[in-house]
């Protein structure tokens, strides 16, 4: 998926833990080979010229189509997996990715605690130990290396965090309205929530909107806190933020 993959996990046999781990890595490879569309064999390629059906793809095509789907109409379309006639599961590939890896580990190792982080999203489950939670920093885009917030996962058995910008990766948020680069008064969102497939998504979606409208909307989600910088330096967030700071 063009950026690095590491894995968090507490507790466990040790030996369990291993293939949990290979499996967990040969399935974020799968999903490369199924989804990426800068492979002309990979099935999402294939589908969008219309090679295949979604019924003679592989299962997990329709599952991420179907939450696509759902992104989509939660977002008012702000999130979309087509946009100048072309089909683009990318935008919640990685996150669902993430996220499905971190629970296939969790659920295959019996480990305490278990964390992802693919490219700077983040999944967690359980505690990494006795009275410790998980804490995810939040990259500053102003200020390379250094951190615009910490996330603290205290109290919730699972959680993510998920950030979308064009700080590191420049213009690369399409606005599905025109097909082209999101003209955005906004250098980085970054959403909380139990699961890494919707945070993803929602940190997107409210990218292309902008500050005013993201922001908005983000406090309209249910379980859903964000932080949001401007390209003026100014930080705006949900109003439940500052819980899940620390």
């Amino acid at each position: 998926m063009g950026t690095v993959f590491s894995f968090d996990v507490r507790g466990g046999e040790p030996a369990a833990v291993r293939a949990a781990l290979d499996e967990a890595a040969a399935g974020l490879h799968r999903a490369d080979e199924v989804f990426s569309t800068y492979r002309d064999d990979s099935q999402i390629s294939r589908l969008a010229r219309g090679e295949l059906t979604v019924g003679a793809c592989a299962p997990e095509v329709a599952e991420v189509l179907g939450l696509a789907a759902e992104a989509e109409r939660v977002s008012d379309g702000w999130f979309s997996t087509r946009y100048a006639g072309r089909l683009d599961p990318t935008g919640i590939v990685k996150g669902w990715a993430v996220e499905r890896a971190a629970r296939r580990v969790a659920a295959a190792t019996g480990a305490r605690g278990v964390g992802v982080n693919g490219g700077g999203d983040v999944q967690v489950l359980g505690v990494p130990g006795a009275a410790r939670p998980w804490r995810v920093g939040v990259s500053d885009p102003l200020r390379p290396g250094g951190l615009a917030a910490v996330v603290s996962a205290a109290g919730a058995a699972e959680l993510a965090v998920a950030t979308s910008g064009s700080a590191e990766r420049g213009a690369h948020v399409v606005d599905p309205r025109t097909g082209r680069s999101a003209v955005t008064d906004l250098l980085s969102v970054t959403v909380v929530a139990p699961r890494l497939t919707w945070a993803d998504c929602w940190a997107t979606a409210a990218f292309a909107m902008g500050a005013r409208e993201g922001l908005r909307w983000l406090e309209s989600l249910e379980g859903v806190e964000a932080l949001l910088i401007t390209a003026g330096d100014e930080v705006r967030c949900t109003g439940g933020l500052a819980g899940r700071l620390g």
